[in-house]
């Protein structure tokens, strides 16, 4: 019965709750890795249950039978693998040891989605959970915690809710996480505005070089309906790399191909020894990130920067270029957040800024609030590129800085903000381009549609002030009324000095 369904927010309860067993040992970038890893356990195993159960009804009597098709399923659950069977060793002296083992055998049954996906993970680390009598106490609870959850699909109340459950705890750890989240995540309410403004269609292929946690994949995937698209990733760090895996597991991506390494300086999505293109590259990467490989960049034997090499302490364009070079001639979009200040910092990156818009690639940008993201409080920008322009030179200038919920650590993009931002680009693109070399307001104080002879007119900065106008006139000031409210509290202030008189007098003080 629909009563009895397991919602998000009791599993979210529940995982924030197992929390408190590692927040005394180890810090919240560590120990995400550690609860998302046995929540997937979790999940994995109650599937399995639930799978075994469907089989054992379709096929009674015949374990034979049941065992063949558990094979075909999408994943493999080997005994030692299993959390009730680890459940079940919760006392044992060794239960780190236990879990690793079992964690093992859990990849090397399902080599083709999950290689290597535990292998920076251990259960049994000193290091990390004290030795032995303590971090079998902290297991111990760990597992107590998470036999409370009861995720077999027949028993959730939707498809998406372990899905969206992961992500929710990610969002959470981003936000105990601080500065370093950033490096992991990306804010729901920016992902999805991102998504929507890039359009996906069925058949497109798509990428994020910069992948994290697999956030914003996901949400540009879930704009398509059906599952006719192909997902691609690369991300740097090697836990935020197997937590993508997990995330796109959860989230029935099993296809999607995510790879470990350096984007810049080690690209690891190839075909044919070239780079693989793409439909749509977003990417919501490092903010202006030193030592990124200038000194590598100009024999770059991909050539991605042709168009010149980005300064050594600040990546931004050199992941900007690489994102358009590995998109298809004359289709292919590209969305990005950056910090505003590639917008209009000059040498090297004025000389790229200057080129991408004659080459008519840059579409729309667009200024976000400030202190959407974990870990920085400066405001940032999202940068449309376009290779399918064609005859439009127009660009579109968005300034939604003033469009937002504050909140006490974040604020964020309300639904009627992100629509703001969608419907504006979307009008922007069904109009026809201009034919005047002057630009005009799409909506004051907000919008403006760009001509090139305005970009090139304010020496190609693309600082949105320049291009939208938000000046808020002062009201006009009544001189007269002003003089009288000045005199009437002068009149006052008198009243009370000579009461106040009074009664120090009365009391003997003058």
């Amino acid at each position: 019965m629909t009563e009895n369904k397991i919602s998000q927010k009791e599993i979210n309860n529940i995982v924030w709750k197992a929390c408190d067993s590692l927040r005394p040992v180890m810090g919240s970038g560590m120990y995400k890795d550690y609860v998302l890893t046995l929540l997937f356990v979790k999940y994995l195993t109650d599937v399995w249950k639930d799978k075994v159960v469907q089989y054992r009804q379709k096929y009674p009597n015949n374990e034979e039978m049941v065992q063949r098709q558990l094979q075909r399923e999408r994943f493999v659950m080997p005994a030692e693998s299993n959390f009730d069977y680890i459940y079940d060793k919760r006392n044992e002296h060794n239960i780190g040891e236990i879990i690793d083992i079992g964690l093992t055998a859990l990849e090397d049954n399902n080599r083709a989605k999950l290689a290597m996906v535990f292998r920076s993970i251990s259960f049994n680390s000193e290091t990390v959970f004290g030795q032995t009598k303590q971090r079998n106490t902290i297991l111990k609870n760990l597992l107590v915690d998470f036999s409370a959850l009861d995720l077999q699909p027949s028993h959730l109340a939707g498809n998406d809710i372990i899905g969206d459950s992961y992500e929710y705890l990610i969002s959470l750890f981003a936000g105990e996480a601080g500065k370093k989240a950033g490096e992991f995540y990306t804010p729901s309410e920016v992902s999805t505005v991102l998504a929507k403004l890039m359009n996906p269609q069925p058949a497109n292929r798509i990428c994020d070089p910069t992948c994290g946690s697999g956030s914003l994949l996901i949400k540009v995937a879930q704009e398509i309906n059906g599952k006719n698209y192909s997902l691609y990733g690369q991300e740097n760090n090697g836990s935020t790399w197997a937590l993508c895996r997990m995330n796109m597991f959860l989230h029935e991506q099993d296809s999607a191909t995510i790879e470990w390494g350096d984007t810049i300086n080690h690209p690891k999505l190839l075909e044919h020894d070239h780079l693989m293109k793409f439909n749509i590259v977003v990417a919501n990467p490092p903010f202006s990130l030193d030592k990124w490989g200038a000194d590598t960049a100009i024999a770059d034997q991909f050539n991605r920067f042709h168009r010149g090499i980005p300064p050594k302490s600040k990546g931004d364009y050199a992941f900007i270029s690489h994102m358009i070079e590995t998109t298809y001639e004359g289709v292919g979009k590209v969305g990005v957040i950056v910090p505003h200040g590639v917008l209009f910092r000059g040498s090297s990156e004025g000389q790229i800024r200057k080129k991408l818009i004659e080459e008519n690639l840059l579409e729309a940008v667009i200024g976000l609030p400030a202190n959407l993201f974990f870990g920085t409080g400066i405001p940032a920008a999202i940068l449309i590129f376009n290779r399918g322009k064609d005859k439009n030179k127009d660009v579109l200038f968005i300034d939604a800085s003033r469009e937002f919920e504050s909140g006490k650590n974040q604020n964020k993009l309300r639904a009627v903000d992100r629509q703001h931002i969608v419907s504006t680009y979307q009008s922007f693109k069904a109009g026809s381009p201009l034919t005047t070399t002057k630009g005009t307001v799409i909506e004051d104080k907000y919008s403006y549609r760009a001509t090139v002879a305005d970009i090139i007119e304010n020496d190609y900065n693309l600082n949105i002030p320049r291009y939208v106008d938000t000046f808020e006139e002062e009201a006009e000031v009544d001189i007269k009324a002003t003089q009288e409210s000045i005199a009437t509290l002068k009149k006052q202030l008198n009243e009370v000095e000579k009461k106040m008189e009074n009664y120090l007098s009365e009391l003997g003080f003058l």
